[in-house]
């Protein structure tokens, strides 16, 4: 995968990621268990509107929803040490690069970034985790070394988003449905009318 091996160990609660990647000074393959933050609750409105801006954009709403996690953990107000700000961390000259105008707004900066990673998946024809480095590191990282930079931070990330994307619970098909319960049909026996050889008419059921 461009430079990044990544094998996934382990993801229940706070799930663990084995990230094996080469030493840029030795050459060497060097493991880093990396471990992501459990996932805090969207506030009320923020997964649906997550869910339509994605969908809006043509990306995976599972996709956004990872990027959000790993990068604010669905925290409005973050801001990094870097000056990434709301719920998909974009510095100022992203934001104004796609049109955000307030990044504290969910919706403003979730359509920023979806405008974002749509772009540059778009520019990397696809491969999602060139597009997740350049989003963590910048497109002139990615193309400075021609694919996943070698830096832990970057790699680190790629993998804990594949990771959460990965998580997705496909919709549970439906059971066999039961088909509606009858009353069961009326046991009776029938009347016959009958006449014997002297005329006399009876009765009898079977």
């Amino acid at each position: 995968m461009c430079g990044l091996l990544a094998a996934v160990l382990q993801c229940a609660g706070a799930p663990a990621v084995s990230v094996v990647r080469a030493d840029p000074r030795t050459g060497r393959l060097v493991r880093t268990v990396i471990r992501t933050r459990p996932a805090a609750q969207p506030a009320a409105g923020i997964a649906e509107t997550v869910d339509r801006i994605a969908r809006q954009n043509q990306l995976s709403p599972r996709l956004v929803h990872s990027v959000i996690q790993v990068e604010s953990n669905y925290d409005p107000n973050a801001v990094s040490p870097k000056g990434a700000q709301g719920l998909m961390q974009l510095i100022p000259s992203t934001a104004r690069r796609f049109g955000v105008s307030n990044v504290f707004d969910p919706a403003d900066n979730v359509q920023g970034g979806a405008r974002y990673l749509k772009y540059l998946l778009g520019l990397y024809q696809g491969d999602e985790a060139l597009a997740l480095a350049a989003y963590n590191a910048g497109e002139g990282a990615v193309s400075r070394y021609g694919g996943v930079p070698p830096f832990p931070e970057t790699q680190g990330y790629v993998a804990k988003v594949k990771v959460l994307v990965g998580q997705a619970v496909p919709p549970a098909k439906p059971g066999p449905t039961e088909p509606p319960a009858t009353e069961p049909p009326t046991s009776y026996n029938p009347i016959h009318e009958a006449m014997d050889s002297n005329g006399r008419i009876y009765y009898t059921s079977q």
